[in-house]
């Protein structure tokens, strides 16, 4: 093997105004690699991965491909260079099909060859093992077959270099097997992959990882030398309970949700179709599933934001008809919604406001007809404390927070509203291990208090460690109801990928 690096990375510095995001950063890539980099939110891991790509340019420092100094000003410079990235959130045209998606823009002139095109990616399809219809559209794609054409379109363009940004948050267990079968044989065809992870069993497959900790290297090491637990303590700082299944404190109480067949057409299309599901107090019950196979209109539609077109919702007993997010939270529902920036924050108001929106009229944030200044700012810096968000203080702007800390406001928020029922869709998604360990404490403890908790997550670890039972979702389907304690990662994957015949047992 070429002891020339296939990337090498010196003294590499970005700063944002005050904010330096990678402070003075060397590592180096070697050909055939799978090389990780770990670090919490904030770390630095996206920066660094956006300067090897062109989307940033760093204020110093030298990037090197094979050798050579590269000056990288935008993609279209990277992937002249041999760089390709996938990124977390796919840049897909949903119009074209999958050969435009491939091929547009590396013809010549503006002419596409077709046919020279869809050999070469045939060819790449059947060297993988990728199945994908090059004449489908995106839009008809499954999630997964979307990162397929990420990747494949990266092979296209001749990447030697490719960057893999949080690659499986959208892939079922054994989508992410595969993948990592194909990654290990480019590896062996000397391409050189850089995986940007913060699940550590995926971390542990690579062969080195570099860390980073609030923007500057803390070391790069053989992940066979490392423990997890080591490369976690290297992460934050400090030791790191894993997630295991804790017991619930004391039985369930009375049931406080019941759904029964809710429905939601979109485009007179289901989109949540039939869904049925009962919570009691004290217990966490999970939704397993696959991005976009209807968990989000489940969480909104119990959130009072958008209207079933068929079914019943129960709360304590009550059913309730022309529900809304005031008539919700009035009635001790919090809500933490998967998209955090859209539906979680008003990005023009600062922490303090972001902390009672939706309950600002109650009484206890008034003085008179105006807000009560004093209480935002006392709720605010209790808040701040309690969930370590990293802010100037309760008058910061929401829109400079990081995605963790924005996470960590909202859940401030909504924790503090619910004492009947907690819906969380997502809260640990982008939260490094630190976080999650304090979101599993908390979400233990509101259960521990008597809340009944809807928990959807894409991360089966936080739905194994937390809830009581897993309903596995599927193109808008409940396919089963599964006892977290009798069944098992293969069979949930099964089920998310619509193996329904699993659901027989």
């Amino acid at each position: 093997m070429s002891q020339i690096p296939r990337l090498s990375v010196r003294h590499l510095t970005k700063r944002f105004a005050t904010l330096l995001a990678n402070d003075d950063v060397s590592l180096d890539v070697m050909p055939g690699e799978l090389h990780c980099l770990l670090g919490e939110n904030g770390a630095g891991k996206s920066t660094l991965s956006s300067c090897l790509y062109g989307l940033y340019r760093p204020d110093a420092g030298e990037i090197r491909v094979d050798g050579k100094t590269v000056h990288l000003r935008s993609p279209g410079e990277a992937i002249r260079a041999g760089i390709g990235m996938v990124h977390q959130h796919f840049v897909l045209v949903p119009g074209f099909t999958v050969l435009e998606n491939v091929a547009v823009g590396t013809g010549s002139g503006w002419r596409l060859g077709r046919a020279e095109a869809l050999s070469r990616i045939e060819a790449i399809c059947s060297t993988y093992g990728i199945s994908l219809n090059p004449h489908r559209l995106v839009a008809d794609l499954s999630v997964g077959e979307q990162q397929w054409v990420e990747i494949v379109k990266a092979l296209y363009t001749g990447a030697r270099l490719l960057i893999l940004d949080e690659p499986t948050a959208v892939l079922t267990p054994e989508e992410s097997r595969r993948l990592f079968a194909i990654v290990r044989r480019l590896t062996t065809e000397s391409l050189s992959v850089v995986l940007i992870s913060h699940k550590m069993a995926e971390v542990m497959q690579s062969d080195q990882v570099s860390v980073l900790r609030k923007g500057r290297l803390v070391g790069t090491v053989s992940t066979s030398d490392v423990s997890r637990d080591q490369l976690t303590t290297m992460m934050v700082g400090r030791s790191v309970a894993a997630p295991v299944r804790a017991g619930d404190a004391k039985a369930p109480g009375e049931t406080v949700l019941s759904v029964r067949g809710l429905t939601y057409l979109r485009e007179q299309r289901p989109v949540l179709d039939n869904a049925s599901l009962d919570i009691a107090g004290g217990e966490i019950v999970g939704i397993a599933g696959i991005s976009g196979n209807g968990q989000d209109e489940l969480f909104e539609c119990l959130a009072g934001l958008i209207p079933p077109d068929r079914g019943t919702i129960s709360l304590d007993g009550e059913a309730l008809q022309a529900n809304s997010p005031a008539t919700m939270a009035a009635k001790g529902v919090g809500y933490v919604p998967s998209d955090r920036f859209r539906d979680g924050l008003v990005a023009d108001l600062d922490i303090g406001e972001n902390l009672v929106l939706g309950q600002q009229w109650q009484a206890r944030w008034r003085n008179g007809p105006f807000i009560d200044a004093a209480a935002l700012d006392a709720n605010a810096r209790t808040a701040i404390g309690a969930y370590s968000i990293a802010a100037t203080g309760p008058s910061a702007p929401s829109r400079k927070l990081s995605g963790g800390n924005a996470q960590k406001v909202i859940l401030a928020r909504e924790f503090a509203k619910a004492n009947r029922l907690l819906l969380c869709n997502q809260p640990t998604r982008g939260l490094d291990v630190g976080a999650i360990e304090f979101v599993h404490r908390e979400l233990q403890r509101k259960r521990d208090e008597g809340c009944a908790i809807l928990l959807a997550s894409e991360e089966l670890e936080d739905l194994f460690a937390l809830t009581r039972r897993i309903c596995v979702m599927f193109r808008g389907r409940i396919l089963a109801v599964l006892d977290t304690e009798k069944t098992t990662y293969d069979e949930i994957g099964s089920l998310m990928a619509g193996h329904e015949s699993e659901a027989a047992a």
